[in-house]
C-alpha cells in the first residue's frame, strides 16, 4: 500500500511545471494538512521528499501526504495572496495560524443622507464605509471623542431623506439643545455642510491631520477679519484639540506620508510580529501577534506570511514597508526599506519595543496560568544548546575552593528545573589529596559524590557542571569512568574567564551568546556553588585560627573560643581584656584558665 502511494505521488511531481505556484498537500481522507508557495513548484515539492528532514513535525506530515495538488500563477507575489487565502480557507493543521479579525471593532460611516459615524464589530455590505479593524478598542475611542468634540453629527436612527425633511415629519432632540447636533432633521443643516463635516471626518480617520489645521487656521483668521470673534474662538477651540491628538501621535517627521512598519523577534518555537501604521509621522494604527511555529519556519517566511495577511486584513495599500531584512519576494508597487539611520530606522526600533514588549507579556500570562511552563521551555532549550538526549531536569555543579593552598575543601549545588535546590547542597572536605591539587580533589569528590548515589540506588542528575576548565573536567571525566558512567549523563566544564564551555574530548570550546537562557542557568549554578564553597571554606578557615590560638589552652574548647571571640573580635583584644571582663563572658574558672595563660 505505501509502495503504490510512493509511486503514485513520485508521478505527481515528476508532472509538477518548474513556475511559481501554490501547492496543497491532503491526507488519505482528502483533507488539506499544508498549504504552500513556491517560485519553483517542481523544485519546491521534490524537496520534501528527497531530503532528510531533522524536524520530528515535518517528517510526520511528509508521512500524511497522500495526494497534491497545485495552482500555477504569474508571479510570486500572486502566489503568496492565494497562499494566505487558502490557509484561511482550509485552516491546515501543519500551517501557521494568524488570529482572526472578527472580534477588532470599525468605525462606520453609514451609506444614508446624513450619515451616522460609529464603532461596529460587524461589517454588513451595504454601500457604508468601514475604517479599521482598530486592535486597539482605546485609540479608537479617542477617535470618535475627538470627532464629537470637532463636528457635530446626528446620532438618531431617523430617515432624514430631503422629502421626509421638507414634509417636516421630525422634531428637535434633546442632542440639539445641549450642542450635540445641528439638527439636520428640521432643516437648520443642509446636507452640503453636513458632509464638509463627513469629509474631515474621513481624513481624521486616515490621519490626514495637518492639511485639517491648516484649513481650520484659515478659517480662524478669516472670521477674526470679518469680526466674527465668537466663531473665530470656536475654530480655535478645535485646532487646539487636534494639535493636541497630533501632538501625542507624532513620532517622527510628518514628511513620512504613509508606511507600515514591520518587525519580528523569533525564537524556537513561537515568533512576535508587530505592525505599525504611519501615516503624516503618526501612528494610526498598531498591531502585534503570536506565532506559533509549526514546521520551524524561518523569521523571513513568517514575516512575509504576516506581512501578506495583515495588508489584507487591515486593507493597507501603502507603497513603501520598512522591514528590519528584506524579503525574498517582490511585491508589485510595494517597495521595501531596510533602514540604518534616520526616522524609519526609529519606527522600526520602536516597533521592535512592540514586539519584545508583547512577547514579555504573553509570556507573563501563560506564566501565571501554567507557573512551571517556563521553566519546561529554559530546559527544552538547554537540551538542544547542550546537545544532550533528555532534558536537563537535575543539574550539579561542582567547585573546589582553598586558602593558600590550605583547608582544601569542595562544593556541589544542586538546581531542579532551573532553580536552587538547596536542601540537596553539598560540602567535601578532601580526604586523599596532600596540597592543593585541584585536578585530584575534583577526582576525588565526583568519585565520592556519585559512588554514593549507586551505592544507595539514588537517582543521578542529567548534566554535571564543572567549574574549570580542560583540566578540570577530564579529572572529572576519569572518576565517572571508574564508576561506569561515562557516556550516561552529560558533563561540561565551564572556564571563568570567557564563559566557554568544554565537553569531553573536544578542543574546541562551545561559545553561547551572552543573552542565551542556557548560559545563564550555568553562571548561576557555577556562581551558586562558588559562593556556597566560600562560605564553608571561610567556616573552616576561622575554626582553624581558634584552634591555633585559643583552642590550644588546655581546657579551652571550640564553644568557649567562639563566645570569645564574637565579644571581644580578635585573639589580641582578648590577651588585653581584664579577668572580670572575661569571666562576664564566659565565667570565673574559664575567665582564670584564659587570663592566666596570656599573663
Amino acid at each position: 500500500m505505501e509502495e503504490n502511494k510512493n509511486k503514485y505521488l513520485d508521478s505527481l511531481i515528476k508532472t509538477l511545471p518548474g513556475k511559481p505556484g501554490v501547492y496543497r498537500y491532503l491526507d488519505k481522507e482528502g483533507n488539506v494538512i499544508y498549504v504552500g508557495k513556491a517560485k519553483n513548484l517542481k523544485k519546491r515539492v521534490s524537496s520534501y521528499f528527497t531530503k532528510s528532514h531533522q524536524s520530528g513535525r515535518l517528517r510526520l506530515l511528509v508521512r500524511k501526504i497522500a495526494d497534491i495538488k497545485f495552482v500555477v500563477t504569474d508571479t510570486e507575489s500572486d502566489a503568496l495572496l492565494l497562499e494566505n487565502n487558502l490557509i484561511k480557507k482550509y485552516q491546515p493543521k501543519y500551517n501557521i495560524q494568524l488570529k482572526d479579525d472578527k472580534s477588532f471593532p470599525w468605525i462606520c460611516i453609514k451609506n444614508e443622507p446624513f450619515p451616522k459615524v460609529f464603532p461596529t464589530r460587524n461589517i454588513i455590505k451595504d454601500g457604508s464605509e468601514y475604517y479599521g479593524p482598530y486592535t486597539s478598542v482605546k485609540m479608537m475611542n479617542t477617535l470618535l471623542d475627538i470627532i464629537k468634540q470637532l463636528y457635530p453629527l446626528r446620532t438618531c436612527k431617523l430617515n432624514l431623506t430631503p422629502k421626509n425633511i421638507e414634509k417636516k415629519k421630525f422634531k428637535v432632540c434633546l442632542e440639539y439643545h445641549i450642542g450635540n447636533c445641528m439638527a439636520p432633521c428640521v432643516g437648520k443643516q443642509t446636507e452640503e455642510e453636513y458632509n464638509k463635516q463627513i469629509e474631515n471626518v474621513r481624513r481624521i480617520i486616515k490621519g490626514d491631520i495637518t492639511e485639517i489645521i491648516k484649513e481650520l487656521r484659515a478659517l480662524m483668521f478669516e472670521y477674526a477679519g470679518k469680526m466674527e470673534f465668537e466663531k473665530a474662538q470656536t475654530v480655535k477651540e478645535k485646532i487646539e484639540i487636534l494639535e493636541n491628538y497630533k501632538s501625542k501621535s507624532t513620532v517622527v517627521n510628518p514628511k513620512i506620508s504613509n508606511i507600515d512598519v514591520f518587525s519580528i523577534v523569533d525564537s524556537d518555537d513561537m515568533a512576535w510580529v508587530n505592525w505599525l501604521k504611519v501615516v503624516n509621522g503618526a501612528i494610526v494604527q498598531a498591531h502585534s501577534v503570536e506565532v506559533k511555529k509549526k514546521l520551524n519556519e524561518t523569521a523571513e517566511e513568517l514575516l512575509l506570511y504576516t506581512i501578506t495577511d495583515f495588508r489584507q486584513r487591515f486593507g493597507s495599500n501603502t507603497t513603501e514597508i520598512v522591514v528590519p531584512f528584506l524579503p525574498d519576494i517582490e511585491i508589485p508597487g510595494v517597495v521595501f526599506t531596510v533602514p540604518k539611520r534616520g526616522d524609519k530606522k526609529q519606527l522600526l526600533d520602536l516597533s521592535l519595543r512592540n514586539a519584545n514588549f508583547y512577547r514579555l507579556e504573553r509570556n507573563k500570562q501563560r506564566e501565571l496560568v501554567d507557573p512551571e511552563r517556563h521553566a519546561r521551555r529554559i530546559m527544552q532549550v538547554m537540551k538542544k544548546d547542550l546537545n544532550m538526549n533528555e532534558t536537563p531536569e537535575v543539574i550539579e555543579c561542582f567547585d573546589n575552593s582553598n586558602f593558600q593552598g590550605d583547608e582544601p575543601v569542595a562544593a556541589m549545588v544542586q538546581f531542579v528545573k532551573g532553580k536552587p535546590n538547596k536542601k540537596e547542597y553539598r560540602h567535601f572536605n578532601i580526604k586523599t589529596v596532600e596540597g592543593p591539587n585541584d585536578f585530584a580533589s575534583m577526582e576525588e569528590i565526583i568519585e565520592r559524590r556519585y559512588g554514593r548515589l549507586l551505592r544507595e540506588n539514588k537517582p543521578l542528575p542529567q548534566l554535571i557542571v564543572i567549574d574549570g576548565g580542560k583540566g578540570q573536567l577530564s579529572a572529572a571525566v576519569k572518576s565517572l569512568k571508574k564508576l561506569g558512567l561515562f557516556g550516561k549523563i552529560t558533563i561540561i566544564g565551564i572556564a571563568k574567564k570567557l564563559e566557554e564551555l568544554y565537553f569531553p574530548g573536544d578542543p574546541v570550546p562551545l561559545y553561547l551568546d551572552k543573552t542565551s537562557e542556557t548560559l545563564k542557568v550555568i553562571q548561576h549554578i557555577r556562581d551558586e556553588a562558588h559562593r556556597f564553597g566560600i562560605t564553608h571554606h571561610r567556616k573552616r578557615r576561622d575554626k582553624k585560627t581558634m584552634r591555633s590560638e585559643l583552642t590550644s589552652i588546655e581546657g579551652v574548647g571550640f564553644a568557649t573560643a567562639q563566645k570569645l571571640l564574637r565579644k571581644f573580635r580578635s585573639v589580641a583584644n582578648i590577651k588585653k581584656a581584664s579577668f572580670d571582663d572575661l569571666a562576664g563572658v564566659v565565667g570565673k574558672a574559664k575567665a582564670k584558665t584564659v587570663y592566666d595563660h596570656f599573663h
